[in-house]
């Protein structure tokens, strides 16, 4: 007798070869009845508890995987694509990437997103590229890196500095024009808590992903607030004093790993990179790629433009105000440099007046030249770690 259906007033039965083996009543009660022959199907009792699915990963439904911010270098509010030369200092070159360089060593490389116009990965429209300018001997004192320094707020659930620390994955596509073994640190915000890690180029000019799996650290201050919680950093050159062995943490303040190439050692070379993630546990997913207005907002916490202004009738010497709010709540209240875009019966420079992370005003000083005045004014605001 094959399978069938029965139903009754009461209950509807499932059978197979005249066993009953599925029944629901009128309450819908369900009942299985193991009383199968060899030749019925299987029931697999399902275990339920924590799966990784693939798919899952690399889509919307696991979203919020990625702790690093334009990861992907999407995202160039101040230089719009233009080149920056190094400077013996931390400066902003795309959103939410910075390059440190110390030691007297200005000049020595220079950052663009997209530099040299190269082909990126599958998946992927933008990357940051640097170039060295010359060749360099790279001594000891000497610090060159990109980094981004994660928000404590974002990082907080990796509960690293305790006994709960949990592993992370860093992931990137590289490309460059040297081979051999380069170098990166994860540290906390202070950089006194530091893992060096190396990663190998095989070939010249070809993007190749890597991935490095770090377990958490148990000890160690991190940041859980607005402030830098931990710190990613790609070398450029790093010389002796600041480089420790990879592959374990250590209480020091490191930039690089022990032996990794310096790129700024070579005229002309270059390093390129995209497709950053930092995530937690021990596999590399597929980066997450979010909209481009979800990208930008988050970036925009951090550094943002906008404009303000006022017109009318004024009385000379008077000061006036334009007011203005940001549409990113920013980490911290900003720093702030306003520039002219239209001015007319004004003079002196501007202030900014009742700023917060989310607006305030800005005033200028009415000359005795005009009647009829107005100022138009750019402002862009800085809140970076």
């Amino acid at each position: 007798m094959a399978s069938s259906i029965e139903t009754t007033s009461t209950t509807t039965t499932l059978k197979n070869n005249g066993n009953t083996y599925l029944s629901v009543d009128t309450n819908d009660d369900v009942a299985i009845t193991n009383t199968l022959t060899a030749t019925s199907p299987t029931f697999v009792t399902p275990n339920i508890g924590a799966a990784t699915v693939t798919s899952l990963n690399g889509g919307q439904l696991a979203g919020n995987r990625n702790r690093i911010i334009n990861g992907d270098m999407r995202i160039d509010q101040r230089n719009a694509g233009a080149a920056h030369t190094s400077t013996n200092a931390n400066i902003y070159v795309l959103d939410r990437w910075s390059t440190y360089e110390t030691g007297g060593t200005a000049g020595k490389f220079t950052v663009q997103q997209d530099a040299g116009a190269v082909t990126p990965p599958v998946g992927f429209s933008n990357y940051i590229g640097i170039t060295s300018a010359t060749a360099f001997s790279v001594t000891a004192g000497i610090i060159q890196s990109i980094r981004q320094s994660i928000e404590g707020f974002n990082a907080s659930a990796l509960d690293w500095g305790t006994a709960n620390a949990k592993t992370v994955t860093v992931s990137f596509w590289v490309r460059s024009s040297l081979t051999g073994t380069f170098g990166g640190v994860l540290s906390n915000g202070a950089i006194d808590y530091s893992y060096p890690f190396t990663y190998t180029i095989s070939v010249a000019n070809t993007w190749e992903q890597k991935s490095v799996t770090i377990a958490g650290p148990t000890a160690g201050t991190w940041l859980t607030t607005n402030g830098a919680g931990l710190t990613l950093q790609f070398v450029i050159g790093t010389g002796t004093t600041y480089q420790g062995s990879a592959g374990s943490w250590s209480a020091n303040g490191y930039y690089g790993a022990t032996g990794a190439v310096n790129v700024t050692g070579t005229n002309g070379a270059t390093l390129y990179i995209t497709g950053v993630q930092l995530e937690e546990g021990t596999v590399a997913t597929p980066f997450e790629h979010r909209s481009y207005g979800t990208e930008l907002a988050l970036c925009q916490r951090y550094y943002q433009e906008t404009r303000t202004g006022w017109s009318g009738n004024t009385a000379d010497n008077e000061f006036y105000r334009a007011h203005y709010q940001l549409p990113v709540t920013m980490r911290a209240a900003p720093a702030i440099v306003w520039a002219d875009v239209n001015v007319a019966g004004f003079d002196g420079a501007y202030s900014s007046e009742s700023t917060t992370v989310n607006g305030g005003a800005v005033y200028r000083q009415a000359n005795t030249t005009a009647n009829g005045r107005l100022f138009t004014v750019s402002g862009k605001f800085t809140s970076e770690l």
